[in-house]
C-alpha cells in the first residue's frame, strides 16, 4: 500500500526487542499496536517494520513529517519507551495539529524524544 505523503507517517518498530514479550513481558503488544492503529486512523499512515536499531529505547516509533511539514523544516522525530495510551494519544494530537514542521512538539512527549545518531561509514 502506498503511503499518503499529505499526512505524517508513524513507523512502529516490532523487531528483536520492541513489541516482544521476551523483553517486555508485562505489555500486551498486540493491544498496543491496535490502540496506535485506532489513534492514527485519521491523522497519519501507520507502518510496522522490523528492527529500527535503538533497542535500548524500545518500544521505538519514528514520526515522519508530511510533504508540507517537510517543506517547512520538519524532520523525522524518534520516540522511545512508548508503552501507554497516554503517549499514543499525545502523538495523535500532535499529528492532528500537523506534526513535524507544522505544529510545536508537545511538552508531554519530551521525555520520549531522542536524537538518532547516524552510523559512521
Amino acid at each position: 500500500m502506498a503511503l499518503d505523503r499529505t499526512r505524517p507517517t508513524v513507523t512502529v518498530c516490532r523487531g528483536c526487542c520492541c513489541g516482544t514479550a521476551k523483553k517486555h513481558p508485562d505489555t500486551d503488544h498486540q493491544a498496543q499496536l491496535g490502540m496506535l492503529s485506532e489513534l492514527m486512523r485519521d491523522v497519519a499512515d501507520l507502518r510496522v517494520t522490523d528492527c529500527l536499531g535503538p533497542c535500548e529505547r524500545s518500544n521505538v516509533l519514528v514520526v515522519t513529517p508530511s510533504e508540507d511539514g517537510h517543506r517547512r523544516g520538519g524532520r523525522s522525530t524518534w520516540l522511545g519507551y512508548v508503552f501507554n495510551e497516554d503517549a499514543g494519544s499525545d502523538i495523535a494530537g500532535w499529528l492532528r495539529d500537523g506534526g513535524p514542521g507544522l505544529a510545536d512538539f508537545p511538552r508531554s512527549l519530551r521525555r520520549y524524544r531522542f536524537e538518532r545518531l547516524r552510523k559512521r561509514r
